[in-house]
């Protein structure tokens, strides 16, 4: 789900909450060592995404957040803030070659760029909180 998150909207935040939960609170956020990634570079994206990116012509760097059922791809465009909301339940991740890494979430992908171990072990921590929300949801 693409949405632009520039201005705030009751209605808009409640259908996110309600599709990956509300933010982790302060001691979470703690105790995890952070619930959100650092800056990176947005490579390549679907259509839709591509169509936004184009708008203006700087590099396109985005930042991903943690939630209980999911996680959320923060990008600017122009003045615009957008957000993928991606629900651990559709969340595709390839690791496409050593530095880079695909979400992908029905027709929509992004595609984005890590620079170090920080960003490996950050995508590696989501990998873990899909599996564990993949077995808290799994019927026996």
């Amino acid at each position: 789900m693409l949405r632009n998150v520039s201005y705030k909207n009751e209605k808009q935040e409640l259908e996110i909450n309600n599709l990956v939960g509300k933010p982790f609170g302060l001691f979470k956020r703690i105790r995890e060592g952070g619930v959100g990634s650092g800056k990176l570079l947005i490579t390549k994206a679907d259509k839709d995404i591509e169509n936004l990116l184009i708008l203006d012509h700087n590099l396109n760097y985005c930042n991903i957040e943690m939630r209980p059922n999911g996680i959320i791809v923060y990008f600017r465009v122009l003045l615009e803030t957008y957000a993928l909301v991606i629900p651990y339940y559709k969340l595709v991740i390839f690791k496409v070659d050593s530095e880079e890494y695909t979400f992908n979430i029905d027709q929509k992908f992004i595609k984005i760029k890590v620079k170090g171990k920080g960003d490996h072990g950050f995508f590696r921590k989501v990998m873990e909180q899909k599996a564990i929300d993949y077995e808290k949801y799994k019927i026996n």
